[in-house]
């Protein structure tokens, strides 16, 4: 079930919608949005809801046995809960989405015939399992966050604005939120203009310019000249922006709707003075994850490889985003870029140019 289909927009959402405004209590509201976002899993995933469910289940636990052992001031205790906590969350996300790009890989490397089970990808998988490591995460580092309400996690975790494009929500930015938020006309009307807005750029905009860059795409090599070529690549650039950010903008006005207050995920992308800049307002949920859960522990800037923490961070981040080389590849590309950067934009050259 899409944000845009008829479905979403004409039956599911009104209906949860009104529900949650007749429902008294925030109990009862809490307990009418995971019913909804189960339905909304299952309507299109009907299987494998039992994964996530299973997920939320698991990192439960995980979260309390983090906060007996820090109770019990066991450090070393709570550091192997988390490391098992993190290898159970990446491996289910492995085995799901990247089993097949790993043993085809296989094969050609080693000229192997490893047969390549067709494992379907469930949906959203890469942003749960994302928010679930945030949970176990945010826990290790600050044992009071450990949720013991296993209803509260899985509102947390299956969420339906942003279970299946995002934003990535980390647990830190809406543990407080779960119990203690308020509706009003004010942030119900600010939350329907936003998911309008989002729909607008969705519909309007994405569509048209991705009809219009498939139609360049599926041309002949001999039909294209540096006009059409040009065309096409614009097209795309804006349908990837305007989708993205669309169902970005409906995410961010139905949690309004219902009283969360999620953070932006895109600030003018196309207007960033350089790579850098351009993570900075692109994706910005998934930007600061990586930068938070990852490029900060492996040691940031902080020490002398800060070179390599960016290409490892860029290569996962082209790896998340999908199973195959092309994905990769464009990854590093942005992680190369990012390295030879900084010196560039020391030089004396650069910094005339104007902004």
């Amino acid at each position: 079930m899409v944000f845009s289909s008829a479905i979403f927009l004409f039956v599911f959402l009104p209906i949860v919608c009104a529900l949650y405004f007749i429902v008294p209590g925030i109990r009862g509201k809490n307990t009418l949005l995971i019913i909804a976002s189960l339905i909304f899993y299952a309507f299109g995933e009907p299987i494998y809801i039992l994964l996530m469910i299973g997920s939320i289940i698991a990192n439960y636990i995980f979260g309390l046995m983090e906060g007996r052992f820090s109770k019990a001031n066991n450090i070393a205790g709570k550091k192997i809960v988390l490391i098992i906590a993190v290898i159970c969350n990446i491996g289910v996300l492995c085995v799901f989405k990247y089993t097949a790009f790993i043993l085809e890989n296989i094969n050609y490397a080693g000229r192997l015939n490893i047969k390549i089970p067709g494992i379907a990808l469930p949906i959203g998988i890469s942003f749960f399992t994302f928010q679930a490591l945030s949970y176990v995460i945010d826990v290790y580092r600050n044992p009071e966050m450990v949720q013991k309400n296993l209803f509260n996690l899985m509102l947390y975790v299956s969420f339906f604005p942003q279970l299946i494009a995002g934003p990535i929500i980390r647990y830190n930015e809406i543990a407080k939120q779960i119990n203690n938020r308020t509706s009003s006309i004010e942030k119900t009307t600010e939350g329907i203009s936003r998911f309008i807005r989002g729909l607008t750029k969705k519909l309007i905009i994405a569509n048209a310019t991705g009809y219009m860059a498939d139609s360049i795409f599926a041309l002949k090599i001999t039909d294209y000249n540096f006009l059409v070529a040009w065309v096409g690549a614009i097209a795309y650039t804006l349908q990837i922006y305007y989708d993205f950010s669309g169902y970005s903008d409906m995410a961010i006005g139905m949690a309004k709707i219902f009283g969360f207050e999620f953070n932006e995920n895109f600030n003018h992308p196309y207007s960033a003075k350089g790579i850098k800049d351009f993570w900075r307002r692109w994706h910005i949920s998934l930007s600061t994850w990586f930068r938070d859960y990852i490029y900060i522990p492996l040691g940031g800037s902080r020490s002398g490889n800060t070179s390599l923490h960016i290409l490892i961070v860029f290569f996962i981040t082209g790896l998340w985003h999908g199973a195959s080389w092309n994905f990769v590849i464009w990854g590093m590309w942005y992680g190369v870029l990012l390295v030879l950067e900084k010196p560039i934009m020391k030089l004396s050259f650069y910094k005339n140019i104007p902004s």
